[in-house]
């Protein structure tokens, strides 16, 4: 497992400095969704995640820095268990899990096209890691928290039981209506 800083260095590589995202590019991105898991107290694994969630794309992002089928090579930079959740985070087909993620605890992995059950710890952190995102998101980009900021309050809430209480109460803040 490399350091944050050699993590830093292979995103630079892999051109995430150049890809336009909310709040100025890519890399901006990542590095601020971990720094704000740091600040919430998240776990080195969570902070490991947020800084390279969008490696493999995502559901909502779909610009890949890495294929999803070369998971060795995040695994050797960040380590299994942040690799894991890497991979949960881009897998999850957002329109068919995150609604009752809650109440179901499963994820609709859209590279494999089935569904998954992760644990009660793997499910806390892509809620963490998945909120986390947003409030960058929404932070950064006015229009998206203008039309979505009400989605985002309530999927958040429904979500406060299984989440971090330090995560939910950082979205409470932003999110206020």
């Amino acid at each position: 497992m490399s350091t944050d800083k050699g993590v830093r260095v292979w995103l630079r590589r892999q051109g995430a400095e150049q890809i336009t995202h909310p709040g100025g590019n890519l890399y901006a991105h990542l590095c601020r969704v971990s720094e704000r898991l740091a600040v919430l107290g998240c776990s080195s694994e969570v902070r490991s995640a947020g800084l390279t969630h969008a490696v493999y794309g995502t559901d909502g992002f779909d610009l890949a820095l890495l294929d999803w089928a070369d998971r060795a090579v995040l695994r050797d930079l960040v380590g299994a268990d942040a690799e894991d959740l890497v991979y949960l985070y881009g897998a999850c087909d957002r329109g068919r899990s995150w609604r009752d993620l809650a109440k179901t605890g499963q994820v609709f992995d859209r590279f494999a096209r089935q569904l998954r059950t992760p644990s009660p710890a793997q499910l806390r952190s892509l809620m963490d890691l998945s909120i986390v995102n947003e409030l960058d998101v929404l932070e950064h980009d006015p229009a998206v928290a203008d039309r979505h900021g009400t989605y985002f309050r309530e999927l958040f809430a429904s979500w406060a039981p299984l989440a971090s209480e330090q995560v939910i109460r950082d979205a409470q803040r932003v999110l206020r209506p």
